[in-house]
């Protein structure tokens, strides 16, 4: 496996560094433009920070996000045995967000009057708090997760020039979680031991015309966590792509993943698999949800399932078998 580079930052004296690293650095993609061409690197670069929160009991997911144009936060929760999907969001038109550059020791906040998501990256944890009203459609939401930083699995971090002039950044963590989320009269309790919530961090100026799909899901090991993201998107040949098994010592890298749907139905399962044969599953879906917004310049069509993997899972130096372990899978076809 080879061996990757520490940075404490992605922009160093005005050169931007490009690759996949050991750690997570400050993520300032803007300090390479200087005048018109900052504000239009800006104005077209996406910032999101969301978990992906796997437990057996619930597919759930929340994010905060800033189009520049337009600062959303989406937050959702299906019951994995009662097959109900309840679905929130928020967004802010005239009041800025600004998504902090030094994550992993910031906080990091989206607020309306009837909606609220926080997250506090302390030094050896991090605190989510979720507090929504009832909506005419579901009912109130309340969370309090702690997610366990000392035993998380390694960052995937991965620097990458993109089509168009574009470029990508992004950071995943898989942290063990504890605490509870309480919807309506249900109540979902967290186990550090079973349950994880899947940091995705992300700066990135993507090409007008975009499409990706991903995909991840992690499990508890001996001696930690194993899982994978796995992703195509844009990309341009020779530059790392955001793909990787994570094993309790690495997250290592990984390219040539295939998603390839085994049926026509929106709940057909999905066979994905990389080129090597180290990772070779099959996504069964339960349900899904979708966004579909049309804001004139900007065009996003979008879908997650939710549901579970199985099949094999191979790490450097050993192997791991992959049953009824809870995940996702998303499509996204945009013009951003």
């Amino acid at each position: 496996m080879e061996t990757l580079s520490t940075i404490d930052s992605l922009v160093e004296d005005g050169e931007r560094h490009f690759g996949r690293f050991a750690s997570t650095p400050v993520a300032n993609p803007f300090d390479t433009k200087r005048g018109p061409a900052l504000a239009y690197d800006w104005f077209r670069t996406k910032e999101w920070v969301g978990f992906t929160l796997i437990h057996h009991d619930l597919a759930s997911s929340m994010i905060i996000q800033d189009a520049k144009y337009l600062a959303t936060s989406e937050f959702y929760v299906f019951d994995r045995h009662e097959k109900d999907l309840l679905q929130y969001s928020a967004n802010r038109v005239a009041h800025p967000l600004r998504l902090p550059s030094d994550l992993l020791h910031e906080t990091c906040t989206f607020a309306t009057p009837a909606y609220g998501i926080g997250y506090s990256f302390e030094p050896d944890q991090v605190r989510v708090v979720i507090d929504i009203a009832a909506t005419n459609t579901a009912p109130a939401v309340k969370g309090n997760l702690t997610l366990d930083s000392g035993h998380a699995s390694p960052p995937l971090v991965v620097s990458a020039r993109m089509p168009d002039g574009g470029s990508m950044y992004t950071n995943k963590i898989v942290y063990p979680a504890s605490g509870v989320i309480v919807c309506g009269e249900r109540r979902y309790v967290f186990n550090p031991k079973k349950d994880f919530a899947i940091l995705d961090e992300h700066k990135s100026r993507l090409p007008y015309h975009t499409d990706w799909t991903w995909g991840t899901f992690a499990m508890h090991v001996p001696g930690g966590i194993a899982g994978a993201n796995l992703a195509i998107r844009p990309a341009l040949e020779g530059e790392e792509e955001e793909c990787c098994i994570w094993t309790p010592t690495a997250a290592e890298p990984l390219a040539d993943v295939g998603f390839t749907p085994l049926g026509d139905d929106d709940l057909s399962p999905w066979h994905i698999a990389s080129s090597d044969g180290r990772v070779d599953v099959t996504f069964t879906p339960e349900g899904h949800k979708a966004v579909n917004q049309n804001l004139l310049v900007a065009q996003i069509e979008y879908a997650q399932w939710y549901g579970h993997y199985d099949g094999t899972l191979k790490g450097e130096d050993r192997t791991w078998p992959v049953k009824g372990v809870p995940g996702v899978v998303e499509k996204m076809h945009a013009r951003l």
